[in-house]
């Protein structure tokens, strides 16, 4: 038999994930300029595709999620396959992958929050923002938490792309929300929230903060909430000033001259709701009975470490904030799975350029391969995944001509159908998916909104049972 990637033996791969790296590989594989004809299966766990795009990107950010249309038209190409509702591990393990496909690429992104690691971390109350933003955005794994935003006061820890989504949302108008595609839960757990000061918590100072000009902008634009800054923090430290002179650095130059315009706008006494700023603190420990009452802080000061990085470190001076929920958003690491390397301390599968290696700075694993959050960390927005899974993608196929990859004994896509079936595995295809994203637009646009989101998986499954069991028609 030829080698694979030849219209008789094509290139056989898997995807494990369906988020933008996932897509983008699947992409570069199926469009490669070598000649190299290539199948692609994807695999998820959920009964969704995207990932992030529907399950992180906030609801009232829709244009980026406009980045949909392009995986449809990948999903749309004769030599792919989307298994929805295939959780690998599972329903189907590394082994029986590697007798079904020649490679294997893991896009399965950074799923769980780095722990802050101080006192009353696990109290009531104190939650990881990445699972609020799950829940409001319907993610069916998160659709049954409760948030308790009966309290005046909520704290935000971080001041990244999530933890300005989160601060947000909590900031934004009921009316403002109903324009989204926001869960419908959430919307009402939200048009009842009590909480009118939401408190940011960056360590770093104003000329070092995460977030962008558009997200700081967004602040200004929001219906009911004002922005607050002290003098104390839009003053910057010779340290700051000498960073912005000598990196040229114009995205940080915008944000401290939007939040030195945003201390100088007057109190608005119209807009109901507060969003704090606050720049060169840490939180201590987290205090309360039972449950999150106050927040203890330290006052950090900026300092050049021994290669010339502005770093922050803890002063003496501390501050009790009281709150009665809190979001953190400090980082994100991911998770291992069954039979895949897992570089613990870096939360990454362990990898060069793309290549899984059996241990961080060890041998090949040729055949594996890894993409996007899960290859390098948690970093970048949706579009940073397309130049690295190409990266990825390039070395696959170099890979290729010298050997690296499995050699399966199963080479159809019948073989891995099969194999769900045998389980009782209820696969779902992209046209399934179709029907769904189809139903979820209609809905929305009888109520003005971009979609009305499906959150139960139970209940999308009955639909698609219900909808195989009607007659075609002609």
């Amino acid at each position: 038999m030829s080698s694979p990637g030849t219209a008789d033996n094509p290139l056989r791969v898997a995807i494990i994930g369906s988020g933008p790296s996932g897509f983008y590989a699947a992409d570069a594989l199926l469009k490669n300029k070598d000649g190299i004809i290539v199948e692609v299966d994807m695999f998820e766990r959920l009964l969704t595709p995207f990932g992030l795009v529907r399950g992180g990107v906030a609801p009232d950010h829709q244009k980026i999620k406009n980045v949909t249309k392009l995986y449809d038209r990948t999903a749309g190409h004769e030599n792919f396959r989307f298994y929805g509702n295939v959780e690998f591990g599972t329903d189907i393990t590394h082994a029986e992958m590697t007798d079904r496909y020649h490679q294997i690429v893991y896009a399965v992104g950074a799923q769980t929050d780095k722990q802050l690691g101080i006192p009353g971390e696990d109290l009531a109350g104190s939650h990881a923002a990445t699972e609020f933003v799950a829940w409001y955005n319907g993610h069916p794994d998160y659709r049954h938490l409760t948030f308790d935003l009966s309290h005046e006061t909520a704290i935000v820890i971080g001041n990244g792309n999530v933890a300005m989504d989160v601060t947000r949302i909590l900031a934004s108008s009921p009316e403002e929300l109903a324009k989204t595609d926001i869960a419908d839960y959430a919307l009402e757990a939200l048009r009842e929230s009590k909480v009118k000061r939401i408190v940011m918590l960056g360590r770093r100072g104003i000329a070092q903060a995460a977030f962008t000009n558009p997200e700081l902008k967004e602040f200004g634009e929001l219906e009911e909430a004002q922005v607050i800054v002290s003098e104390e923090d839009v003053m910057l430290d010779p340290l700051s000033t000498n960073y912005l002179t000598d990196s040229g650095d114009r995205s940080a130059e915008k944000n401290v001259s939007m939040l030195q315009d945003y201390y100088e706008i007057p109190h608005d006494p119209d807009k109901p709701k507060a969003i704090v700023m606050r720049f060169l603190v840490s939180p201590t420990k987290f205090e309360g009975d039972g449950k999150v009452e106050q927040v203890e802080i330290v006052h950090n000061e900026l300092y050049l470490n021994d290669r010339g990085t502005l770093r922050p470190r803890a002063t003496e001076t501390f501050e009790t904030i009281d709150a009665g929920i809190v979001f953190r958003s400090i980082g994100y690491r991911g998770v291992p799975l069954p039979g895949v390397p897992f570089f613990d301390k870096w939360g990454i599968i362990p990898n060069v350029d793309g290549r899984v290696t059996d241990t961080h700075e060890g041998e090949f694993v040729p055949g594996d391969y890894a993409v996007g959050w899960i290859k390098r960390g948690p970093s970048g927005i949706i579009g940073t995944n397309k130049p690295d899974s190409i990266e990825t993608v390039k070395n696959m196929l170099e890979d290729l001509a010298e050997g690296g990859h499995y050699n399966p004994t199963q080479t159809t896509r019948a073989a891995v159908e099969d194999l769900l079936n045998e389980r009782n595995v209820r696969f779902i295809t992209f046209a399934d998916w179709q029907k769904i994203d189809e139903i979820e637009v209609a809905k929305g646009e009888e109520a003005g909104r971009p979609r009305v989101k499906f959150t139960d998986p139970a209940e999308m499954m009955a639909l698609l049972e219900s909808s195989e069991a009607q007659p075609s028609g002609d």
